[in-house]
């Protein structure tokens, strides 16, 4: 039976209105209290040196991709960008790079995992400042832009599409072609089709993989290596899509360059500043002038809804050696490097893990994690408070014990990241 209307158990009509009145003020209380904060008086000369490492003025010009011999052509980034934002690079003609990468969003997409021609299982990462990070994808399976690149194509759940077809586009379509030749050479003759079947891959379905065994290996050859220079045109475009200078950045330029900086940040931004490097241990993982170290952690972050724990770093790590596409395989430009691949750390250690994204952007990238199981960045800050056990690996996170407060302060200063592109505009809307 439910309590009569006056039981202490379900407040009254009269009570319901001031309670929600009561919540109202206490949260406007509680925003008035942060704007009230007073600037932090002074950083230690410990501080600034953290300070100094997150501030984008600190960034380094990015460096070469030795496997990628056009990374810096601009040839090879115009034609990168055509690809991007071309749908017919898709099984049914709707889907581009851009459907989940939306410049408008910081080439993310706002959802909790991607949506091509099926919903994927793993929140898509951004694209701005990717290419400096050795690593592609949560679980860094692609061990460049360009290798990473060509996975989506082949996906029956994102693009749909298969080698053989997409080269045959390169080759029918006159301003591809032309665009291709400038920068890479001659194509392999896609217009004879006793050697080049309509569609033909080795990961396809039954027809497709039949199509591909029937083709002589030095004809496999030539398709993989213009499908590789695809991936490496596209890789040249994003390396355009570098970050810019954010409110905190300014207020770091301004701290190290010895002037008084408090007004550029409020009091509660800075404090969080101060925990972020500090109290918080943030800056462990989330460092450098991208505020991330690119290295892979178990946080404990549960499985999204319907999802089995995935095993993170530890299978990446696998299909990243297995990978014909990486720094080491036959259509890597170089193979003297590939430190990263040949010391790519495996095995227990890494179960679980996944890739440390960068926090520049943070409030518009939301929702969060590798499957996009939280929502909010009050709600990340709560997991991390927490650092719940882990249901695979183990969970390298201590509890934090901040209090509500601190979170609010944390949370004040996340919001300080977010700066508008350092790209040319032409760079972030597709071609005419």
């Amino acid at each position: 039976m439910p309590p009569p209307s006056n039981s202490p158990c379900r407040p009254s009509s009269v009570l319901r209105p001031a309670l929600v009145l009561v919540s109202v003020a206490a949260l406007g209380l509680g925003a008035w209290w942060m704007a009230q904060l007073p600037p932090v008086e002074q950083f230690s000369a410990e501080e600034k040196v953290l300070v100094r490492s997150l501030w984008i003025g600190n960034l380094e010009a990015l460096a070469r991709d030795p496997s990628n011999r056009v990374a810096d052509d601009d040839e090879a980034a115009q034609l990168g960008r055509r690809l991007f934002f071309d749908t017919r690079l898709s099984a049914n003609g709707g889907v581009s790079c851009a459907t989940c990468h939306k410049p408008e969003r910081y080439f993310t997409d706002g959802l909790p995992t991607g949506q091509g021609l099926r919903t994927g299982e793993r929140n898509t990462m951004g694209l701005v400042g990717a290419a400096r990070s050795p690593w592609q994808f949560w679980d860094g399976r692609k061990d460049s832009q360009w290798s990473q690149a060509l996975s989506p194509l082949e996906s029956t759940v994102e693009h749909g599409a298969n080698r053989m077809e997409l080269v045959r586009l390169l080759g029918e379509d006159t301003a591809y072609r032309t665009a291709y030749q400038a920068v890479f050479g001659e194509l392999p003759p896609v217009g004879d089709p006793e050697r080049f079947p309509p569609q033909a891959s080795p990961l396809g379905n039954e027809e497709q993989r039949s199509a591909w065994e029937g083709m002589s290996t030095a004809d496999q050859h030539a398709v993989n290596q213009a499908f590789a220079n695809l991936g490496k045109a596209l890789a040249a475009y994003q390396r355009k899509l570098e970050p810019g200078p954010a409110p905190f950045d300014e207020f770091a330029g301004a701290m190290l360059a010895g002037e008084d900086a408090r007004a550029l940040l409020s009091g509660a931004a800075q404090a969080g500043l101060k925990l972020f490097i500090g109290k918080a241990s943030c800056v462990n993982c989330h460092n450098g002038p991208l505020l991330s170290n690119n290295e892979f952690h178990n946080t404990g972050v549960l499985p999204a809804v319907g999802q089995l724990p995935g095993l993170g770093r530890a299978q990446g790590v696998r299909e990243a050696i297995d990978d014909p596409f990486n720094c080491l395989g036959a259509y890597s430009d170089d193979h003297n490097g590939c430190a990263e691949l040949r010391y790519a750390k495996s095995g227990d250690d890494v179960i679980g893990a996944w890739r440390a994204p960068s926090l520049r952007n943070v409030t518009e990238t939301a929702p969060y994690m590798h499957a996009g199981q939280i929502t909010t960045l009050r709600e990340v800050l709560e997991h991390y408070n927490r650092a719940d056990l882990a249901l695979v690996g183990h969970n390298e996170a201590k509890p934090l014990s901040l209090t509500r407060a601190e979170l609010r302060m944390l949370e004040a200063f996340l919001n300080t990241l977010t700066g508008p592109l350092s790209a040319d505009a032409r760079w972030l809307t597709p071609p005419n």
